[in-house]
């Protein structure tokens, strides 16, 4: 049992989502098959996405997308020692598969409101090495991606959309996801919808489609729009295990697949109460003068609907974090860093040498006083929620 009572996650599976596992382990169609396909279809259809691939994560998505770019099969491909700009508030995968593809990351600060890219200082940033921008959509929010693309056009630059923490999220009624070249998303348990562990990449152009196809399972020629003429090049291999390309196992399976398809028909309601209850809460918040004085909760980037998973918070100049989490944990409610807070304080930034000059004050502001509490995909109840104003109240 939870020492929690207000977690960061519940369960996300419900009995419908069970029983739609229990009917692939049923079928022995255990491994990426017809569930996958069906799933990658409808996700893209839905966030108006020309091209989806399921994969075993979020991280291998955003793997796929940067391997993809460097790739000796793409027309245009980036080369060894291309800049990226990255923020500094971002997970490790976001990243790390910057450097595991040769590029090389260039940090950017955030806005404090929005948790996004400072897009004055992003614009900053940009040199004759720069050939791409990794925004990553922190829990649900997004810079202004009008802004964005205008810079992204004005300097002929590459988009890779992080939306692992915001599925759902629309900016002028726009899914996050359908804006740059590429798009990751997540669905591990405390993301937006569940399939244990899964992601979706996404691509526009059908070249980059075929070459992650191929790089996500193994370099194999299968399954590709040229497969018969890969075959006919290489008469003296067997036609079923060419391998044309360099190549990971990053596939999902069926099972996974039909969880994460019996929870995203139903990503609209998900978001609909995680909404409701976050206004609840701020509802309840902004009525405690100790809870108003002390700390901040963030707000949505103008013309954005966003799907929040949680609620994150940033204290004032007076604020003393851990002490803060030390008591509220104490009392049962589960807390977290903004993703990770300021990356650059990572002691594997500092082993590959990717220390950066500039101060990100931003980052560094939400790194000392940033956390996010969680947001249930059920009704909360009064009890629960006056308890979690309380505790609040006391810790501060």
């Amino acid at each position: 049992m939870s020492k929690f009572f207000y977690p960061l996650i519940e369960n996300p599976y419900r009995n419908k989502d069970i029983l739609e596992g229990i009917k692939v382990l049923r079928s022995g169609k255990l491994t990426s098959g017809p569930k996958t396909e069906t799933f990658q279809q409808i996700f893209s259809k839905k966030i108006k996405t020309k091209n989806s691939l399921l994969v075993n994560s979020g991280s291998s998505a955003n793997l796929l997308a940067l391997q993809c770019l460097i790739n000796p099969y793409r027309k245009k491909r980036l080369k060894k020692g291309d800049e990226v700009l990255i923020p500094a508030l971002c997970w490790s995968t976001s990243l790390w598969p910057i450097v595991q593809s040769g590029l090389k990351p260039k940090f950017v600060d955030v806005d404090v409101d929005t948790l996004n890219f400072n897009l004055k200082e992003l614009e900053k940033k940009i040199t004759k090495k720069t050939k791409a921008i990794l925004v990553v959509h922190v829990l649900g929010n997004c810079p202004n991606m009008d802004q964005l693309m205008k810079i992204k056009k004005k300097y002929n630059l590459l988009l890779i959309e992080d939306t692992c923490e915001s599925l759902g999220t629309r900016f002028k009624n726009k899914y996050l996801g359908s804006f740059g070249e590429f798009s990751s998303f997540s669905f591990y348990a405390s993301h937006q919808i569940s399939s244990g562990e899964g992601g979706m990449v996404c691509c526009k152009a059908s070249e980059d489609y075929e070459i992650m196809k191929s790089l996500r399972a193994h370099g194999w020629s299968r399954g590709l729009k040229n497969e018969k003429k890969i075959a006919k090049a290489n008469k003296n291999l067997d036609k079923r295990f060419i391998f044309h390309n360099s190549g990971f196992n990053l596939r999902s399976t069926d099972i996974s697949a039909s969880i994460g398809m019996s929870q995203f028909k139903d990503i609209d309601k998900f978001i609909k109460i995680r909404n409701k209850n976050r206004n609840k809460i701020l509802l309840n918040f902004n009525k405690s003068k100790k809870i108003r004085n002390s700390l901040n909760i963030v707000k949505e980037n103008r013309y954005t609907k966003p799907s929040w998973f949680g609620i994150p918070i940033i204290g004032n100049k007076n604020f003393i974090k851990s002490k803060f989490i030390r008591k509220i944990e104490k009392m049962g409610v589960e807390t977290r860093p903004i993703i990770s807070g300021n990356f650059l304080n990572q002691p594997s930034v500092k082993k590959y040498k990717l220390i950066e000059k500039s101060k990100m004050h931003n980052a560094e502001y939400i790194n000392k006083k940033g956390f996010f509490i969680g947001l249930p995909t059920k009704e909360i109840k009064n009890k629960i929620l006056n308890k979690l104003v309380k505790s609040f109240e006391e810790c501060l």
